[in-house]
């Protein structure tokens, strides 16, 4: 059985990592550093990884290259005495994913359309760029396919800002099933709050 024209795509693609296509890695990451912060593609620069997510050649299907900032919350330093550890400028961590914060750009970018899904693309030192996948609910080749009419529900709506996306599903922790990940589902918040509720308060 020959190999798919999709294997290869995503073989060649994995062939501009390697250190033997640094200058075309360069020159590339050089010309999406000068784009918008949120730009529209003709056409998806993965066509094997897009496609496996969801994307169609097809009226609807929009494919956006969102550029987010690398590393963690850069905090100015305070003046009044504190040591290094209480100052609050180290280790700023994001609860969200880099993911989650180009999803969420592009569907501020496009606020008539939802996001379906989004995949990396490259990164250099201090950037990271994703395509995010979007839909028009609108358009009726979309409400048409049994596949993807089910983006058209009202419940579908702002889907990004909820976490229904792949990325945003990783954020909440539900890719991990099993012991460990008991108030994962519906969500840890959900089980904190039933945690209080369900709290008695003993006076001595």
């Amino acid at each position: 059985m020959g190999t798919s024209v999709y294997r290869h795509i995503g073989e060649s693609f994995r062939l501009t990592q390697g250190p033997e296509s640094a200058q075309l890695r360069h020159d590339r990451l050089l010309l999406w550093r000068r784009d918008h912060t949120v730009t529209r593609l003709a056409h998806p620069t993965r066509l094997d990884r897009a496609r496996s997510i969801g994307y169609r050649a097809k009226t609807g299907f929009l494919v956006v290259r969102v550029r987010v900032r690398r590393g963690g919350q850069r905090k100015r330093a305070i003046i009044a005495g504190r040591r290094p550890k209480r100052k609050g400028i180290l280790r700023m961590t994001l609860a969200k994913s880099l993911q989650r914060i180009a999803e969420e750009r592009a569907q501020k970018h496009y606020p008539n359309l939802e996001v379906l899904n989004s995949y990396w693309v490259g990164e250099d030192g201090k950037e990271k760029f994703f395509e995010v996948i979007l839909l028009d609910p609108s358009q009726p080749t979309i409400a048409a396919d049994p596949r993807l009419e089910w983006i058209t529900a009202s419940s579908q709506r702002g889907r990004v800002f909820r976490g229904l996306t792949r990325a945003g599903r990783d954020g909440r922790g539900l890719r991990w099933k099993g012991k460990g990940a008991e108030r994962m589902r519906p969500s840890r918040t959900r089980n904190r709050r039933d945690v209080r509720r369900t709290q008695v308060k003993v006076i001595p």
